[in-house]
């Protein structure tokens, strides 16, 4: 007697599902072992101009031209400068009063009716529009 064959299909689709288990658990533990990313990007911080200006070696306040009182003179923190050769075009990085430091051009109102009157390469002149400079401040000497 003949026997009847059987249909291969079933052995087939469990063979094709064992194998689709074996890639699903293969592709599960690879990604497992890869390291996780940060959930969320870190916070970007506006920096801080004042440390910045300490770093880079920036006296706590400018030096007074003669003549000017020293209360005065101490409300003005010379950060940076950035000038021509003639001192008429360019800008200063200065801090008033404490506050973080602002950046002002040549002719600019610094404070109150000081203006920026001119540039050196390590110097900032202030005063009275129309007036002589009555206030020099200056960058300190590198160590």
């Amino acid at each position: 007697m003949s026997r009847p064959t059987s249909s291969p299909w079933p052995v087939r689709l469990a063979t094709l599902a064992l194998w689709a288990l074996a890639a699903a658990s293969v592709v599960a533990w690879g990604l497992r072992s890869l390291p996780a990313a940060p959930a969320s990007p870190a916070p970007v911080a506006a920096p801080d101009v004042q440390a910045i200006a300490r770093l880079l070696g920036a006296a706590p306040a400018g030096a007074p031209a003669p003549g000017a009182p020293a209360a005065v003179a101490s409300r003005y923190t010379l950060v940076g400068v950035l000038a021509d050769r003639d001192g008429r075009h360019g800008a200063a990085l200065i801090a008033v009063a404490g506050q973080p430091a602002k950046p002002f051009r040549v002719g600019a109102k610094v404070d109150g009716d000081l203006v920026l009157q001119a540039l050196a390469p390590r110097e900032a002149h202030l005063g009275p529009a129309g007036a002589p400079a009555t206030l020099t401040l200056s960058l300190p000497a590198h160590p």
